[in-house]
Parts: structure tokens; C-alpha cells; sequence
């Protein structure tokens, strides 16, 4: 009886630890999974031989899979609840991964890309629907510190990409080895999170279009979607064909992105507290703009992974607040927003791509730069931020 009850207990002590570190593992798994992706693009491109403009399409279909999929994602937060959905999203997500480096050619890449999109977006929405509750259920501000948990995967998943990639390993076994990892950490997260399955009814809005204060958050979002994605997407690229790295060397000015952005994320909820959403955003992203000045005016490595780190830093805590704000309104205004804000991934990448195949991807960088003062702007006056 004694052994029963000892084995009973530190299973409950087991799922208790689980259940802490759930959602924030939630985050790095998707943080790990978007810059291994991100990373290896110039390695996939060269493989396949893509100029600018066709790699545009490929990110194009990413972003269309993303957008599309979002009354998909809000569907089934809302008929399964976000616990359910962050398991069949996340599955989805890590066989969507080693499929990218095993596409031998641009139309499979393409719809590959689409479905990665897709499963990436409703992984996103049912995690921050997730953490929005989260943060209700604490009483105080958690989100920027769950985004950060993002950014240890973004900032990570660099390093680990810049590793492999310097060893000459094809992306199709990072991927592989990346899925596997991450299998059993997110079933065994999503079995310790509580059953948050709705009732069903049937006269409950699941998804709505952003209308009145939301489309000034969804703007926000949208900007810097664009921001990050086009970032992430086309940094490696910037590194290998302008500043001239190794392949080695191409994932460092991500990784620097991502790794402000993880700083700057850790203490942007007290930053919350102590000065308010509105000015965070707006000087940060004041600096984001600077940031990348810098890396486009930038001949070498040190000066443009420095730009791009003053970037991330600047453009962290973006989404946290907006998602936080939204989030305080119901999943399906998270979903509305999440819809506007992530267009920026449709929009944001491909259109760099066309930019830098028309006048150079500096000029392509220098518009970034340009969105960010947008977002300041933007902000300065974005009542429900606070």
C-alpha cells in the first residue's frame, strides 16, 4: 500500500511539474521549429537553385497557409479547446518540418510550405490562447515573459542551425532530428495541461472579423509580423549574398535578432508595469528602425548582426502586448487579431523577396526600417494596448 501511495504521489508530483513548465515549453517547441526552418533557407535555396523572386513564392505560399488556416485555428480552439488543439497542431507542425528539407523540387516546396504555414499558425493561436488564460488565471502580466520562451527557441534553434550547418549536414536530417526530439515532450506537456474542452453552442461566435479598436491592434500585429518574418526569412540570405559569410555564419545575424529579442522579452512585462504598454512599444521600436540602419549600411559581420540585434530588441515587445490585449477579450477577438496581425507573414516576406529583386535587398531591408517607424507610430496612439 505504502509503495502505491509513493508511486501515486510522485506521478502527481511528476504532472505537477509538467503542468509548470507546459506552455512555455509550447513556445520554444515553436521558436525551435521557425528558425530551424528560417536558418536553413539559404541552404534549401541553393539546393533547389531559387533566385529572389522564387523563393518569394515559396514564403508567399507559407503565409497564405498561415493567413488561410486562421478560422481553421479559431475553430478549433473553440470546439476543442486550446489544450486539444495545440496537440493536433503540434503534430501536424513537427511532420511538416523534415517534409521542407525533403522537397526535391519548387512546386512540392511550395505546398509543403503551405501546410508548414498552416500548422504553424493554428499552433500559434491555440498556445497564446493558452497563455492568454494563463495570464488571467496569475492576475498579473506573463505574456512577454511566454514570448520570451519563443525567443529561447528562435535564439537557440539559430545557434543549433549554425552548428549543423557548419558541419555540411543537409537540412532534411536537422529537421528530422529536430521532430524527434520534441515528440514526446509535447504529448507529455499537452497530458498534464487541465481539459479545457468548451460546452458546446451552438449560437457562440467562433471567429469574427477585427472591427473597431481591434484593427488598430491587428495593424500593430501586421507590422510587425513583417518585421519578424522578413527578418528571419531574409537575414541568412543578406549574410551569405551582401555580407559574404559562411554557411556557418549566415544563421548568427538571426540568432543576434533572436537573442535581444529573448532579453528584451524576460523583463518586458515590468517594463509593462512600470511605463505601460504604449511607450515600451514605441521607443522600442524608435530603436528597432536605428537597429536596421545599421545592418543595411553594414560591410561586415559584426556591425550587421549588431543591427540586427538592436532590431530584435526593439520589435520584442510587440506581440507579447498585443496578444496580451486581445487575449483579454475572448479567443475569437485573439483569433481576429491574430488574423489581421499575421497577414504580415503573407504580405511581409515574399514582398522583401520582389523588393530585393528589383533594387537589392539592402533597399528591401531599408523598407523594414521604414514599417518599424510605422508601428511607432502606430502605437503611440493605440489606446488598448494599455
Amino acid at each position: 500500500m505504502t509503495t502505491k501511495l509513493s508511486t501515486s504521489r510522485a506521478g502527481l508530483l511528476g504532472q505537477a511539474r509538467w503542468r509548470q513548465i507546459a506552455i512555455p515549453l509550447f513556445f520554444l517547441l515553436l521558436g525551435i521549429v521557425f528558425s530551424s526552418w528560417a536558418a536553413r533557407i539559404p541552404a534549401i535555396r541553393d539546393h533547389l537553385q531559387l533566385d529572389a523572386a522564387t523563393l518569394a513564392l515559396v514564403l508567399l505560399c507559407g503565409g497564405i497557409g498561415a493567413v488561410g488556416s486562421f478560422p481553421l485555428a479559431a475553430w478549433l480552439t473553440g470546439h476543442y479547446g486550446a489544450r486539444h488543439s495545440t496537440l493536433y497542431a503540434g503534430l501536424a507542425l513537427l511532420v511538416s518540418l523534415p517534409l521542407l528539407g525533403l522537397a526535391p523540387e519548387l512546386w512540392t516546396l511550395m505546398a509543403i510550405s503551405t501546410f508548414y504555414g498552416a500548422a504553424s499558425s493554428c499552433f500559434d493561436v491555440a498556445i497564446n490562447a493558452l497563455g492568454a488564460q494563463a495570464e488571467k488565471d496569475a492576475g498579473r502580466p506573463i505574456m512577454s515573459m511566454l514570448h520570451g520562451w519563443f525567443c529561447v527557441g528562435t535564439f537557440s534553434g539559430a545557434l543549433i542551425a549554425s552548428a549543423i550547418a557548419g558541419m555540411g549536414i543537409a537540412p532534411v536530417w536537422h529537421f528530422l532530428l529536430i521532430s524527434a526530439l520534441f515528440l514526446w515532450p509535447l504529448y507529455a506537456a499537452y497530458q498534464a495541461m487541465p481539459d479545457d474542452r468548451p460546452e458546446h453552442d451552438p449560437h457562440r461566435k467562433i471567429f469574427a472579423i477585427p472591427h473597431g479598436h481591434l484593427v488598430v491592434l491587428g495593424v500593430i500585429g501586421f507590422c510587425g509580423a513583417i518585421v519578424e518574418g522578413s527578418i528571419a526569412d531574409w537575414s541568412g540570405i543578406y549574410m551569405k549574398d551582401h555580407i559574404h559569410a559562411s554557411d556557418g555564419g549566415t544563421p548568427l545575424a538571426y540568432a543576434g535578432f533572436a537573442g535581444m529579442m529573448l532579453v528584451m522579452r524576460m523583463i518586458g512585462d515590468r517594463l509593462k508595469q512600470r511605463y505601460r504598454a504604449r511607450p515600451v512599444v514605441t521607443i522600442g521600436t524608435l530603436f528597432a528602425a536605428f537597429g536596421i540602419g545599421i545592418a543595411v549600411l553594414a560591410h561586415s559581420m559584426v556591425p550587421a548582426i549588431l543591427g540586427f540585434a538592436i532590431a530584435g530588441a526593439g520589435v520584442a515587445a510587440v506581440f507579447p502586448f498585443v496578444f496580451s490585449a486581445a487575449g483579454r477579450h475572448g479567443s475569437s477577438a485573439l483569433a481576429a487579431v491574430a488574423t489581421l496581425g499575421y497577414s504580415g507573414s503573407l504580405i511581409g516576406p515574399p514582398a522583401v523577396g520582389f523588393l530585393a529583386h528589383g533594387w537589392g535587398l539592402p533597399a528591401a531591408l531599408a523598407f523594414i526600417g521604414v514599417l518599424c517607424l510605422a508601428i511607432a507610430a502606430c502605437s503611440s496612439r493605440a489606446q488598448w494596448l494599455e
